[in-house]
């Protein structure tokens, strides 16, 4: 491709608005538009980088014996009745009317369309278990898109979606999935690591992320070195020790009052009752739809809302204070012990609670704390589950050692759904005894196609600009002709010839050699080819590989061979 002739622009300023470097290069590059917030159209040379992606993806999906399909993008709301999504799913769900008034929607992901497939085809045991894959456009309403082509509203995604009839055999095939992820990614140059997630709006028993560690990832990751332990922060356990050395209240003391004017906060309480934050009660109100949630944890912890929801099952919300003195609350003194709310409120413990002994609460009334309030005899609740947020630092719960935190960007997923859409959508089998109505176990496998182009550069850029990996590049190679002289002109037309114009990216345009190298580097190829005046003197064309800056002059007539060499050699030290 002549770049004279291909649609690009490069940029010389860093965007503003693009806080990611994979969404600076993006844009300096020329590889995306911003169509609106979380919307881009991609240039030519991103979609090349795409296709390649899209290649390795199919090659491994495949390899595990998955069946490419294409299942669409806008489906009726009743398929999503169906699975209890369409109203458990909020505004990140496009909805809308057909011109027949049809409720309809736009596909943040295909479990309906998928299971409904399914269940017309496949009717017996004999046709499990199976596994079907799609490369297709995702629309999701984001309130927030962020980070260039990390957090889209449109976007394209590998899915898929496998079968089966027995637990264990459903198990044996994730474990497969994982695996073939893992070459995905290796064949791609690009580092993960595999942690515990939330199951979020799939729902089902397990869920993993395959994480890109960066500085500025979205993700909170909480990571033991020792073990190897690794958790999204949302689903992170700890083990919950205080060690406090400070003297815990009497376990055997009854609840008393204590006069704490303006101790609102755990911080100002420990310093009003001269204790440790492990010593007190934290209470903090939620409303899940219509309602009122409290969660009571240890006072040295935090309540993590993702935890709560799980265990509530619905969407929760924390209150603000407005909202809370509505309600009648004393806020910074609410605790459980005679707490009196018109219509009621639901009780959620953290388990940390269980071995706290006597703690410092809130008296449900402004000013006052009650000392020796303890779990299991001053109150109860309804639910009593780990709701903690983990955080570094504390002890890891398998082995003990130093939890650490780290922040990803999350490049796929995978999920054991189990019977959540077979058994509420009717995809069912007859058994070997040609008994019917048997649900089949399903497991879901995300990837961001269009999300791993930025997690690429996002890896592999430097201060020049994208440091493409030779599996991925949208072209081998980048030849440049540096000066006007005729004698390298023709030379390097040649080259373009040997080399092979559908793998290298040929800039002959009219601009100066300085203008031509910093937009190579920037482009980032694999290898970088330059024909000049300079190079024909010594004795032929400069090959430089960009991820190395490893450089020679090679004769003309041996150019394409080394040039193949040098990147085999490359992608073999890299393997």
């Amino acid at each position: 491709m002549r770049m004279s002739k291909m649609l690009v622009k490069t940029r010389k300023q860093v965007a503003a608005e693009a806080e990611l470097p994979s969404a600076q290069l993006i844009l300096r590059a020329g590889l995306a538009r911003q169509v609106a917030a979380g919307i881009y159209s991609l240039t030519p040379l991103a979609h090349r980088v795409v296709r390649r992606i899209e290649r390795v993806v199919r090659e491994e999906m495949e390899r595990i014996g998955g069946q490419e399909a294409l299942l669409p993008v806008t489906q009726p709301a009743d398929l999503w009745r169906e699975s209890g999504r369409y109203e458990a799913i909020g505004a990140e769900l496009a909805r809308f009317r057909d011109r027949n008034e049809r409720e309809m929607v736009l596909a943040m992901t295909h479990e309906e369309a998928v299971t409904d497939l399914v269940r017309a085809v496949v009717d017996s045991y004999r046709q499990l278990p199976l596994m079907v894959f799609q490369i297709q456009t995702k629309f999701r309403d984001e309130p927030r898109p962020r980070g260039g082509l990390i957090r889209l509203r449109e976007f394209l995604m590998k899915d898929a979606y496998s079968f089966h009839t027995m637990q264990e055999d459903f198990d044996e095939y994730y474990e497969r999935v994982v695996e073939a992820y893992r070459r995905i990614y290796k064949r791609l140059d690009l580092p993960v690591l595999v942690v515990e997630a939330d199951t979020g709006i799939m729902g089902g028993q397990v869920a993993h992320e395959f994480m890109l560690l960066a500085p500025g990832g979205e993700d909170t990751l909480i990571v033991c070195t020792k073990c190897g332990y690794a958790a999204n922060a949302e689903v992170a356990i700890a083990r919950k020790d205080t060690g406090d050395a400070a003297i815990a209240p009497n376990a055997d003391e009854t609840p008393r009052e204590l006069y704490t004017p303006g101790a609102t906060t755990i911080a100002a309480l420990c310093a009003a009752a001269r204790c440790a934050p492990s010593q007190t009660l934290k209470a903090v109100f939620y409303a899940a739809g219509d309602d009122l949630v409290l969660a009571l944890i240890r006072g040295d912890l935090e309540v993590n809302e993702v935890k709560l929801r799980s265990v509530l099952g619905q969407e929760v919300r924390a209150l603000s204070h407005v909202e809370a003195e509505a309600r009648g609350l004393a806020v910074g003194y609410t605790g459980p012990v005679g707490l009196d709310m018109a219509g009621g409120v639901r009780l959620v413990a953290d388990d940390s609670l269980l071995t706290a002994g006597s703690l410092i609460a809130g008296a449900n009334r402004v000013d006052y704390h009650l000392a020796g309030v303890r779990f299991g005899r001053d109150f109860s609740a309804e639910i009593t589950s780990d709701i903690a947020l983990a955080r570094a630092g504390q002890p890891c719960a398998h082995c003990g050692a130093a939890l650490e935190e780290r922040r990803g960007i999350e490049a796929g997923n995978t999920f054991k759904l189990g019977a959540k859409y077979s058994a509420t959508m009717g995809a069912t089998f007859a058994d070997e005894r040609g008994v019917g109505g048997n649900p089949m176990i399903m497991g879901c496998y995300g990837l961001g196609i269009t999300r791993l182009v930025a997690c690429l550069i996002e890896q592999h850029h430097d201060a020049d600009g994208i440091v493409w990996p030779v599996s991925v590049a949208p072209y081998r190679y980048h030849l440049l002709v540096a000066g006007n002289g005729a004698e390298a002109r023709a030379a390097a037309d040649t080259l373009y010839v040997a080399l092979g114009a559908e793998i290298t990216l040929y800039d002959d345009r009219e601009a100066s050699a300085g203008v031509k190298f910093k937009d190579a580097d920037l482009l980032g190829m694999p290898l970088r080819v330059t024909v000049s005046a300079r190079s024909l003197a010594a004795g032929g064309a400069e090959l430089r590989l960009r991820a190395t800056g490893e450089t020679r002059i090679v004769p003309l007539a041996e150019v394409a061979t080394a040039a193949e060499t040098m990147l085999d050699m490359l992608t073999a030290r890299h393997a």
